[in-house]
C-alpha cells in the first residue's frame, strides 16, 4: 500500500524547494560569472546573465509539475 502526501503538503514543500533552487541558483551563477567573466566585454555579460537567467526555470517547472499532481 502506498500512501501520498496531500496536495497542500505538496505545495508547502514545493514552494521550499524553489525558494531554495533560486537562491542556491542565483549565488552559483553569480560565482561561475565573477570566476569566468572579471574581463569579458559588455555583451558576454549580458548573453551570459541572459541565458542563466532563464535557466532557473527548466528545474522550477518540474518542482512545479510535482507539486500540481495529487498521486
Amino acid at each position: 500500500m502506498r500512501t501520498t502526501l496531500p496536495l497542500r503538503a505538496k505545495k508547502m514543500i514545493g514552494m521550499f524547494f524553489i525558494v531554495l533552487l533560486v537562491i542556491v541558483y542565483a549565488l552559483v551563477a553569480v560565482a561561475i560569472a565573477s570566476a569566468t567573466l572579471a574581463n569579458a566585454p559588455w555583451y558576454a555579460h549580458m548573453l551570459y546573465f541572459m541565458f542563466s537567467g532563464v535557466l532557473w526555470i527548466l528545474p522550477a517547472m518540474v518542482i512545479i509539475k510535482w507539486m500540481s499532481t495529487e498521486n
